[in-house]
């Protein structure tokens, strides 16, 4: 099953770090946040990625252009041409797809873009600037098992981001924008998508958190995965700081895959 990441946004609320790249290929330890992302789902076994690029995608491509090259020892041989020879083998087995879907197009447009590469296949989809250690596993067995278009994975945190209203039966009956001052499930991405998405997103200026998930909820299509565990997104300098300290102290507990 294939892996879409929307990395094309502005992060203009992290416009420190967002000026020089897209938000997505911030650093933490050293390696984009998108990095981090991808490694939590190759834990799982999904290694075929769908990169939904925009601002700065030239960055993008390129980081994964000079990863084979970056993340080994190497011999450039000048002696008869150029030959370069890889001393080691570390690298990702990954299949990457980096995607243009356009500077100003919307969440739900940039989805609606990449339908081509997802040959009207079931597919996950995350945001490039949150990471967790929600079990993906369980997440997609869950999606499998009530036949519904969508599976968002929620938290409960203060509300900043949608607000969810979630029924007995794990059924979102209520996507909104946030409105209330008490702890409240939200929309922490890692969704998982039936084919039947694209039937909701109508152009590049869809927002996927508005119109489409609104009228998935309303005609009981968007089902939600409880994860209690740790969730964290990267909107400002603050949280890019958490991060990266509980990276270097060896305490991320998104790290869910052993160093090779």
């Amino acid at each position: 099953m294939k892996v879409v990441l929307l990395a094309g946004g502005y992060g203009t609320r992290i416009s420190e770090e967002s000026q020089f790249k897209p938000k997505p290929m911030i650093e933490i330890g050293g390696m984009p946040i998108l990095w981090h992302i991808m490694k939590e789902y190759d834990h799982y076994g999904f290694r075929e990625f769908i990169i939904c690029a925009g601002y700065k995608q030239h960055v993008v491509k390129q980081w994964f252009a000079d990863y084979f090259l970056n993340a080994n020892d190497v011999t450039f041989d000048f002696t008869e041409g150029c030959h370069v020879e890889a001393l080691t083998g570390r690298c990702e087995k990954w299949r990457v797809t980096v995607v243009d879907t356009g500077l100003d197009t919307m969440t739900g447009g940039r989805i609606r873009r990449i339908r081509p590469f997802v040959d009207d296949e079931p597919f996950m989809m995350t945001y490039g600037d949150g990471v967790c250690d929600v079990n993906i596993g369980d997440l997609l067995a869950f999606h499998r098992s009530h036949g519904k278009i969508a599976t968002l994975t929620a938290v409960v945190q203060q509300p900043e981001k949608g607000l969810l209203d979630i029924g007995g039966d794990n059924a979102v009956h209520a996507f909104r924008e946030k409105n209330a001052r008490d702890a409240t499930p939200i929309n922490a991405g890692y969704m998982v998508f039936n084919p039947g998405i694209f039937d909701y997103l109508e152009g590049d200026q869809t927002v996927l958190e508005r119109g489409p998930l609104q009228k998935l909820a309303e005609e009981g299509q968007l089902m939600s995965f409880m994860h209690r565990g740790y969730w964290q997104c990267m909107d400002n300098r603050r949280e890019l700081e958490t991060l990266e300290k509980l990276w270097a102290a060896g305490r991320a507990p998104w790290k869910v895959w052993q160093d090779r």
